[in-house]
């Protein structure tokens, strides 16, 4: 079993965002040092969630100069908002710089603010992300002597008369992840080979004190499909060496007692955060084309704790992840920087890699 280090902190004012940046590099480099295998980063925009995530090729590109031993990922791309030759241009590049240690999740996006700013219609993004594949794959693919793609997808537009360059490193291109929870996503996923996501919730309820029944329901469903897609063994075993179950906040301590104590003073900020972005996503859901139809529980609540935490002791935590392990998740991704990244947060944070990496990981391994 891998472990994976999820950067998803915030800010709350635009003076924080550079020392942020700075706390998530010397963060990464302690997960690098430590053993962990793959730094990921989430796409998001126009508020103090990751500042840095506003374009976060650009962050893995400079961590790669510094990490090249490193596996680098990200959870996930929202994919209506990149024009598919950017995107495929993105990739490609980093694919190179990390002589393919790339893991591209891919996703429709949640946030109606964002569509706005990239002049995408929510209630569109899911057509507009499967066109936007579409496209890159058949950018991907193309030689300079076919015929141009022609490129009219919503607020993306544009023909192609010659290539992607760079070329990707990876045959054919970087691995995709996409996030198993539709029929579709786990196929698209299975077909080509790749790992995917696996959630531990069932919408239109995001959370739950059962993770394990969600994530193996929607893990067996993908295994199905991937052992039945016609791959060679070590194309099977590669795809589920990382495929990935997502903790948006893992916080170890000596103790279980600690640990927990820890934890709530974590998800206060957390939820302070959240909340104050709240106020200004409600804008953008003042129409109907941009209105969601789920809502996140408060991170407060035993519902959302039990779906998006991992804490405890080390050996709590061990115990927790066993049944993850038997039933095939190759890797564990951890938030261990959730919340506003203060001098505090981060020392928890490291905290929680040490002992991942001295106690859990090789318990695990």
């Amino acid at each position: 079993m891998r472990f994976s280090v999820f950067l998803n902190a915030r800010t709350m004012r635009p003076e924080d965002d550079r020392q942020l940046m700075k706390d998530l590099e010397s963060h990464a480099l302690r997960a690098g040092d430590l053993g962990f295998s793959a730094i990921f980063m989430p796409d998001h925009h126009f508020n103090g969630y990751m500042p840095v995530a506003s374009d976060s090729f650009i962050f893995a590109a400079y961590l790669a100069a510094k990490m090249p031993q490193m596996h680098f990922g990200f959870s996930v791309v929202s994919v209506p908002l990149h024009h598919p030759v950017r995107f495929a241009e993105r990739i490609n590049i980093l694919d190179q710089l990390t002589d393919g240690k790339l893991l591209v999740g891919i996703g429709s996006g949640t946030t109606p603010e964002e569509m706005i700013g990239f002049g995408v219609s929510y209630k569109d993004a899911g057509a507009i992300s499967d066109r936007n594949l579409e496209l890159a794959e058949a950018l991907w693919a193309k030689a300079i002597t076919d015929p141009a793609i022609e490129i009219d997808n919503g607020p993306h537009q544009g023909r192609v008369l010659q290539r992607i360059a760079p070329a990707p490193y990876t045959p054919g291109h970087a691995r995709l992840m996409p996030v198993a929870m539709k029929e579709t996503s786990a196929r698209r996923a299975a077909v080509h080979g790749w790992p995917a996501f696996i959630p531990a919730f069932t919408p239109p309820r995001i959370g739950g004190t059962e993770p394990f029944v969600h994530v193996k329901k929607f893990f067996d469903i993908y295994h199905g499909l991937l052992t039945s897609a016609g791959h060679s063994d070590e194309v099977v075993a590669s795809a589920l060496d990382w495929t990935t179950h997502t903790y948006q906040c893992v916080h170890v301590a000596e103790s279980d007692d600690q640990a927990r104590e820890e934890l709530e003073v974590i998800l206060k900020a957390y939820q302070a955060a959240v909340e104050r972005e709240a106020e200004f996503n409600a804008r953008a859901e003042s129409s109907d084309e941009n209105r969601k139809t789920d809502r996140t529980p408060n991170a407060l609540t035993e519902d959302w704790i039990g779906t998006w935490c991992l804490y405890g002791s080390p050996e709590t935590v061990i115990e927790h992840l066993q049944p993850y392990k038997e039933l095939g998740i190759g890797n564990v991704l951890c938030g261990t920087t959730t919340g506003p990244l203060t001098e505090e947060r981060l020392r928890l944070g490291n905290q929680t890699l040490d002992l991942l990496a001295r106690k859990v990981m090789p318990a695990l391994a």
